[in-house]
């Protein structure tokens, strides 16, 4: 298999110009907290011959084709199996004084929708796994088999934001007393049947609910929740941070996490705002930055992109995060 072939990195080039004006330098680390087939990762070796790479992933599979990708570049880059809700871990661990830029692409990969077997995609039938992480023992099965009614019209209201996460979740619930649910068509088919024909218009009827799930199964938003703090905290002043959400929920709680750290803590009516008060970032981006026509035309993955991304202007206050990452390297 070509890796190149199948991979086309979103906003590749908007990434490494935001990135740059922190990476350029001979001493400069960055992250790439969300690997996947390594895209971005190899652009960014390419375009910076000093930089020092360290890419995290829970996908064994996609740690594997990386490293091969990555293989040219030599110990210039790093490869970690983990969750990127580790990173201020491994960061403390691979570049102690912080590093100059964190990459943050959020989502299924390619790879993971391209392999039919991992059972991602509602258009294709496959096992109902779903997990990022093979070697993780929660899948989508036995979500389906095992969670009751409430939790799952819980899971496909939050994380699907589904409208008839009720009625769904009873069908599930029927159907598992006869037959168990196994394959990715077989829950298409129930969830096909369970919405009413002018619904079905709107959009594939199974794709809030393969979201849902997928999202669980992960622990994905969770996984955000920690990661986004612990990137921050991880950057050396100067550091930039980029990051590409492909559905709201993600989008929302990057948004508010940028949103809290890029404004000043000052009580109102102070008439000097004192050093500790003043935001730890600026944003770099107005609103989110989006695919252009032409990219979403020659990779229609980018299309639901929400691109946002910070620079550190300060360090990490006293009290918070470890001293090895308060200054620059």
């Amino acid at each position: 298999m070509d890796e190149n072939a199948i991979h086309i990195p979103v906003l590749r080039d908007r990434s490494i110009e935001l990135l740059a004006p922190a990476i350029s330098s001979s001493e400069a680390v960055v992250v790439d907290g969300t690997l996947g087939m390594g895209g971005h990762a190899a652009a960014l070796l390419t375009a910076f011959p000093d930089l020092r790479l360290i890419g995290i992933d829970r996908d064994p599979e996609a740690l594997e084709l990386a490293g091969r990708r990555l293989a040219p570049f030599g110990d210039r880059a790093v490869l970690v199996h983990a969750v990127y809700d580790e990173i201020d871990e491994i960061v403390a661990e691979h570049a102690p004084g912080g590093v100059q830029g964190i990459l943050l692409d959020l989502g299924v990969s390619s790879l993971q929708l391209d392999r039919t077997e991992r059972g991602f995609a509602y258009s294709k039938d496959a096992p109902l796994d779903m997990r990022m992480d093979s070697t993780a023992p929660l899948t989508a099965q036995q979500v389906l088999a095992e969670y009751d009614e409430e939790s799952l019209r819980r899971i496909f209201a939050e994380y699907g934001e589904e409208r008839l996460a009720g009625r769904f979740a009873r069908r599930i619930v029927e159907r598992r007393a006869t037959a168990p649910l196994t394959r990715s068509g077989e829950l298409v088919r129930l969830i096909a049947a369970a919405t009413p024909a002018a619904l079905q218009r709107t959009g594939h009827p199974a794709k809030r609910v393969f979201q849902a799930l997928r999202i669980e199964v992960n622990g994905e938003l969770a996984a955000l929740e920690r990661a986004m703090p612990a990137a921050l905290d991880s950057l050396a002043v100067g550091g930039r941070i980029v990051v590409l959400a492909y559905q709201s929920l993600e989008d929302r709680l990057v948004k508010r996490e940028l949103a809290r750290r890029s404004t000043s803590t000052a009580p109102a009516g102070l008439p000097v705002e004192l050093p500790e008060h003043r935001p730890e970032f600026r944003l770099l981006v107005r609103g989110a930055g989006r695919a252009s026509e032409e990219e979403i035309t020659a990779n229609p993955r980018a299309t639901p992109v929400r691109l946002r991304a910070a620079e550190r202007l300060r360090p990490v206050p006293p009290g918070r995060g470890t001293a090895t990452r308060q200054g620059t390297p």
